[in-house]
């Protein structure tokens, strides 16, 4: 049977899954695709699993003709690039190459510095992690400056480079609620927080909100990632119910070597109900 639209399968926290949705609200393309959300404190269902070729990494899309296509840059320029309409990406050879070059350069090291900060478990190391993410911002601000300085966004408009790191910006909420981290008010990061300030009020980008953030990612702050579960715990803090809503405000001392109870966390009314799934 052929699908009549693709399919993005996402975890619904998952900033590379968020790439994606940013450039479609961006163009009015929010109905071009069915997004299908997955549990990741679940194991994946052997349907995806054959799709995927036994990978349980998120997102992929399954195109019409059963085409599976992984990685969220992939799919965020294959989508971007074969829908109708503008492009978000640059037309310009050399500007689509500025851009490219930002996403290349710094993409990776951004994402990585901020996970494995709020990873981090011993406070000894705090301000290691601190230094590296701190440097990351400052090569994104010389970069910024150089190529843009006056401006706000990477060009004249929100783009490709910027739906790259909004979820990311976003994300580092949980720097914010854990770590106490902030940038620091000097000129070498004044371009760069101008450009983070812009890319996270854009109104094209509120899929996530800084409650879901932290809620979502209190087990993250305790090492425990990719729905693993702390002493105790039946539940982790990324399943779907209890709803992130009904929860409350976690705990922010990450280094006190406590990790709280399901009933502390607002998540033991749904034991029984994971449970017996």
């Amino acid at each position: 049977m052929s699908l009549s639209k693709p399919i993005f399968y996402v975890v619904p926290v998952c900033p590379f899954s968020q790439r994606v949705q940013i450039m479609l609200a961006l163009r009015d393309q929010s109905d071009a695709i069915e997004i299908r959300e997955v549990d990741i404190t679940k194991p994946r269902s052997p349907e995806l699993l054959q799709k995927t070729g036994g990978s349980t990494s998120l997102p992929v899309l399954e195109l019409p003709d059963g085409t599976i296509l992984k990685e969220s840059l992939v799919i965020l320029r294959f989508l971007d690039e074969s829908l109708e309409g503008k492009m978000l990406r640059r037309s310009d050879p050399l500007e689509h190459s500025i851009e490219n070059m930002l996403i290349t350069m710094y993409e990776g090291p951004f994402t990585a510095s901020g996970y494995l900060y709020i990873m981090n478990q011993d406070a000894e190391r705090k301000h290691e992690f601190h230094e590296k993410i701190l440097s990351i911002y400052k090569g994104l601000d010389n970069f910024l400056v150089k190529h843009n300085p006056n401006g706000t966004w990477l060009f004249d408009d929100f783009g490709l480079a910027e739906a790259v790191f909004t979820p990311l910006f976003k994300r580092f909420w949980f720097l914010e609620y854990y770590e106490d981290f902030e940038l620091p008010y000097s000129d070498e990061y004044t371009r760069v927080k101008k450009w983070r300030d812009a890319c996270m009020i854009h109104p094209s980008t509120n899929q996530v909100s800084k409650e879901e953030i932290v809620k979502t990612y209190y087990d993250y702050a305790h090492g425990l990632g990719n729905g693993r579960l702390g002493p105790g715990r039946k539940l982790s803090t990324a399943v779907f119910h209890p709803h992130w809503k009904d929860r409350p405000w976690p705990p922010r001392d990450k280094y006190s070597g406590r990790i709280c109870s399901d009933e502390e966390l607002g998540l033991s009314s749904g034991v029984e109900e994971h449970l017996n799934q």
